[in-house]
């Protein structure tokens, strides 16, 4: 899909606030609030914007303990990736799950309240999935930028 500079700037005025009105996001692109409902549909119709969600403040709902998991699979069959995909999109600790290349097959952003919970997910969840041969933690010292807006530039 072809974005102009409009769709552009309206798509990052909505990265940075979604609940901006439609009356606002027209004064700030210079359109009429029909033009820009319509162009907030069309770009929602074609999959660019797939879903809303509000972002919440871990340490706020004690979840503030963030580890990075590197996950080794003992085999690399479809049927072995499928199975740990599948199993590992129910977890509700897991935030992200990412295929990657390199040492490990999978890095998991895991979030809980602290050492001692991530410990039993460890070893009551995690480590119960089949096919994971060897997991490598990292802990998050300082969350220096975390941010949902992608850039045009």
């Amino acid at each position: 899909m072809f974005l102009d500079a409009i769709d552009k700037k309206l798509l990052v005025l909505l990265q940075t606030d979604s609940k901006k009105t439609t009356k606002e996001l027209s004064v700030k692109l210079n359109l009429s609030v029909t033009a820009v409902y319509e162009r907030i549909k069309k770009l929602e119709r074609e999959g660019v914007i797939h879903h809303y969600a509000a972002l919440v403040d871990k340490t706020k709902i004690e979840k503030g303990f963030v580890v990075f998991c590197h996950l080794k699979l003992i085999q690399h069959t479809k049927e072995f990736l499928t199975r740990f995909e599948n199993e590992v999109v129910q977890l509700p600790e897991v935030l992200e799950c990412h295929h990657v290349s390199g040492d490990y097959d999978y890095i998991l952003k895991v979030v809980v309240k602290d050492m001692e919970a991530y410990r039993e997910f460890l070893v009551t969840k995690l480590t119960t999935l089949q096919h994971i041969g060897s997991t490598h933690s990292t802990f998050m010292i300082n969350e220096v930028k975390n941010t949902t807006v992608i850039s045009f530039s």
